[in-house]
């Protein structure tokens, strides 16, 4: 039986209550006719001369993404703004993003850093891959996936997200709007705005960062856990709800057109069961979800036990 995708609230996606974040939005500092000039980061060859504006992709709390173009090369590019702003939370996000997109990208599935620079004014500019097929979040649009569709996206992140965590990255924004997918239909993992590199696997986290409708249980409610929680686990809560929400067609905790808030988001994550698929789910992914979707962290299992699941694994050639 089909699925009928009913729309989603605008609202759906809270951001945490952080009023320093919220950043004006201003024009690309590059220009055609009178180029910026900036002090590139060492070892980074791309400057905001080099790069004229196409267009404007997308915009965030605390930066805006355009569409740019290499002068010499021709070879097209993202490239995100930050905005500083003065804001010292906001600048010091933007040279973590920096850092762990330079840590990260030989990672599968994670998008590929090509460089940065920093203006006179604070603005941070990073230069990534650009990647042509738009979001999950807009494929969605389009119509609810297949579990056919689902099984490559489900490997493509878990691979992603195994990298980022051998290399001790824990995402901790895990959404459809952050993932993207090519023209082939292989998706990478993008926004590592929020993201952090642990010192040691067991690390806990503490700061409350990120898309409110996708944090874990123990994210939502940290002193419950002892006041911190397992970055790498938080990851694969958001995952299994990201898989979810392409299935169905709207966010699992919430019925579908209903007014997410904040108060009702919290008592549905961290006090009420996980969701139940439809019965038209195979068992496979019933399983798969179920496993990402544990209350508790330590239930859940890692990125690179998923990928050894049986609905990842089937007709994937690998075991």
């Amino acid at each position: 039986m089909a699925l009928v995708r009913h729309r989603r609230h605008p609202n759906l996606r809270l951001p945490l209550p952080e009023p320093s974040e919220r950043r004006p939005r201003f024009p690309l500092p590059v220009s055609r006719s009178s180029p910026t000039t900036v002090k590139p980061t060492a070892g980074d060859v791309i400057t905001a001369a080099d790069l004229e504006n196409l267009a404007v992709l997308g915009h965030g709390n605390s930066g805006t993404v355009y569409k740019v173009r290499h002068k010499t090369t021709l070879d097209t590019y993202a490239l995100k703004i930050i905005h500083s702003n003065a804001d010292a939370t906001t600048r010091r996000r933007a040279f973590s993003e920096t850092s762990i997109l330079r840590r990260a990208t030989d990672c599968p599935h994670v998008v590929a850093f090509h460089g940065s620079f920093e203006k006179p004014s604070g603005d941070v500019a990073i230069v990534m891959e650009y990647v042509d097929g738009g979001t999950l979040e807009t494929a969605l649009a389009g119509g609810t996936f297949s579990e056919e569709r689902l099984r490559v996206v489900a490997r493509g992140i878990l691979q992603g997200l195994a990298g980022l965590h051998e290399r001790f990255i824990a995402h901790r924004d895990i959404k459809p709007a952050n993932i993207l997918l090519d023209s082939k239909g292989e998706v990478k993992i993008s926004d590592f705005g929020v993201s952090k590199i642990m010192c040691r696997t067991l690390e806990a986290c503490k700061s409350y960062v990120g898309t409110c409708a996708y944090m874990s249980p123990e994210r939502f409610d940290p002193e419950a856990h002892g006041g911190n929680y397992n970055g790498f686990a938080a990851d694969i809560w958001s995952l299994g709800l990201t898989l979810f929400e392409l299935y169905v067609g709207h966010f699992p905790f919430l019925e579908a057109g209903q007014r997410p808030d904040w108060a009702t988001l919290i008592c549905a994550i961290c006090y009420s069961d996980p969701p139940s698929l439809p019965e038209t789910a195979s068992p496979e992914f019933r399983s798969f979800i179920e496993s990402c979707l544990k209350k508790e962290s330590n239930d859940r299992l890692t990125a690179a036990q998923l990928l050894t699941h049986p609905f990842v694994c089937r007709d994937s050639g690998t075991r």
